[in-house]
């Protein structure tokens, strides 16, 4: 059972707004706008995705976010997703601002002639989707109207389905486990509307329940709730609280290729149907941090964290030396911040705590006498004196204990 009043003292859109993560305007409804302390926190995280991306064999791409209105017929995504989708007109012709990334993707596939030797071809993209959500169901950064996926568009032979999806799983596994998730696995099948043959259908469901069986992965199974292009592998994340968050997500696609003729040339010389893999590990970026935020109820880890410590001189006579350690700090690649104002160290320690910063550094007359720094932890408090060098060696060894 949630604690409610934990679940609230968590909530994201208080927290964001507390340590000035992110905003919601009236001038952009379910279209959030983030601020400098957030954007840290975005690009971390993106970082961290496109470090591992490339190291697991992925090209980066960027499609398009306004394509042809011909385009999402082709994809079917006119006919089973168009009350979602915003539209436009430029010079007499109708655009759709994409509700998501894959139609683009396959146009990449598609612009120049593909060898069997290259498959699997893995595009991954953080692709910038639109999508309309009721107003009365918009919340924060778990319910937008604008989010940026952490796509990818696997292209493979029939022969490599299973070794790529046991390979996206391990993926999937490796990226929950650095923020020290434990997750739960649905299956989804085939649901009332849906394009393709009941035949491809059950081939698609098989081959993902296959890899599920043999990596011996728990799985439940969601009759019904495939994508209609597909069957597919849903993550849902556990928090700090308990709570369930669905995420990730893997499907399984032999319908999108064919309506948009995609080919390679195999070992025989002959034109041959690649199978398309859709996968997303964060999800959203929007929601994957609001549920962090929750997770850590905004006491992120120093990797994380948008300032990483807070530098406090006790007068105005310590503001030259603190101005320098912030200047090597700042070299070594961390983020601090100088606390210059007038006012008393207690409050600015205590403040530095609200803001949910991980540490302080208190310099006084001994610190710059010594040239050294007084390291307060928060929640744990005094750590005593180190150098300016053990500082950013302690701060650099917590940092890739985690990152």
């Amino acid at each position: 059972m949630v604690n409610q009043l934990e679940a609230e003292n968590r909530n994201h859109r208080k927290l964001g707004q507390k340590l000035e993560l992110f905003t919601s305007l009236e001038e952009a409804p379910g279209m959030p706008f983030f601020l400098p302390n957030g954007m840290v926190i975005r690009n971390e995280l993106e970082h961290l995705w496109r470090k591992k991306h490339q190291k697991a064999g992925y090209q980066e791409i960027k499609t398009p976010i306004m394509m042809k209105q011909e385009l999402w017929e082709q994809s079917g995504h006119w006919d089973h997703y168009q009350e979602n989708m915003y539209f436009s007109s430029v010079d007499d012709q109708n655009y759709s601002i994409k509700p998501m990334n894959c139609p683009g993707a396959i146009l990449i596939f598609n612009s120049k002639r593909r060898s069997y030797r290259e498959l699997p071809i893995r595009f991954a993209e953080l692709g910038l989707v639109h999508r309309h959500e009721l107003s009365g169901s918009l919340n924060g950064l778990l319910r937008v109207r604008s989010f940026t996926q952490d796509d990818a568009h696997l292209f493979v032979r029939v022969d490599q389905i299973e070794a790529e999806i046991d390979k996206v799983l391990s993926l999937i596994d490796e990226f929950y486990s650095h923020f020290g998730f434990d997750y739960k696995v649905e299956l989804s099948t085939r649901p009332e509307e849906y394009m393709g043959s009941e035949t491809i259908w059950d081939q698609a469901e098989s081959a993902l329940e296959s890899v599920l069986q043999d990596r011996g992965v728990q799985y439940q199974v969601n009759p019904g709730d495939g994508a209609f292009y597909g069957p597919k592998i849903d993550f849902h994340i556990l928090d700090s609280l308990g709570r369930s968050w669905q995420c990730g997500t893997i499907q399984l696609d032999f319908q999108m290729p064919e309506k948009f003729n995609c080919g390679y040339i195999g070992e025989d010389n002959k034109l041959h149907r690649p199978v398309m893999i859709h996968r997303a590990i964060f999800g959203s970026v929007e929601r994957f941090m609001a549920i962090l935020i929750e997770h850590f109820a905004g006491e992120f880890p120093l990797w994380l964290a948008p300032v990483q410590a807070k530098i406090i001189p006790i007068s105005d006579s310590h503001a030259n030396f603190a101005n320098d350690v912030k200047l090597q700090f700042e070299s070594a690649g961390l983020r601090v911040e100088v606390d210059y104002r007038a006012e008393k160290m207690g409050l600015k320690i205590r403040e530095a705590e609200k803001q949910k910063i991980p540490y302080m550094i208190v310099i006084g007359d001994k610190e710059m006498e010594k040239q050294s720094l007084s390291i307060r932890k928060r929640k744990e408090g005094n750590l005593g004196v180190m150098s300016i060098e053990e500082t950013i060696h302690l701060f650099a060894k917590e940092i890739s204990q985690i990152s």
